[in-house]
């Protein structure tokens, strides 16, 4: 399978702000480096850079990792992507891989009422309070589409 070029953040590249950041990112980690240090000196720098930085990457490959390999397939992504509950405890709800796949636009992974979503939880605190706005769910339209139920609809 090869990759074409990704479109979907064009959005994203309009804004100035976020131009800003791309542009300005290695200033951003030094300046922040520069502050851990004044604050805390070098054990800051190593305890907040170095292990919460190394631990940050793992988790992330955790979850591209387990959820390729163990848990539920729940929605038609054609892929092996798989819903693993541990992980998502461990992810704040980065373990709901197989939903992330389906609705890769979705701020919500765990779907169903019962999926901890702790990252969803923060964002619609932010909404709740304004602080975030145009966040996207999945319809309903669109469940169905990516349902293993809906492989059946034309027989």
């Amino acid at each position: 399978m090869f990759y074409q070029e990704r479109n979907n953040v064009e959005d994203l590249k309009n804004q100035a702000f976020y131009r800003f950041l791309k542009r300005t990112y290695a200033l951003h980690t030094i300046a922040f480096a520069a502050l851990l240090y004044v604050v805390g000196g070098f054990s800051y720098i190593v305890w907040v850079l170095g292990v919460a930085g190394t631990l940050g990457y793992h988790g992330t490959f955790l979850v591209n990792s387990v959820c390729h390999i163990w848990g539920s397939h729940v929605w038609n992504t054609g892929d092996l992507s798989k819903n693993n509950w541990w992980v998502a405890l461990l992810s704040f709800g980065e373990g709901w891989h197989n939903n992330h796949h389906a609705f890769e636009y979705s701020a919500r992974h765990g779907l169903e009422w019962w999926q901890i979503d702790v990252g969803w939880y923060i964002i619609r605190f932010l909404e709740v309070v304004g602080l975030a706005t145009n966040v996207k769910l999945p319809s309903k339209d669109h469940k169905l589409k990516m349902s293993f139920a809906s492989l059946n609809k034309f027989e």
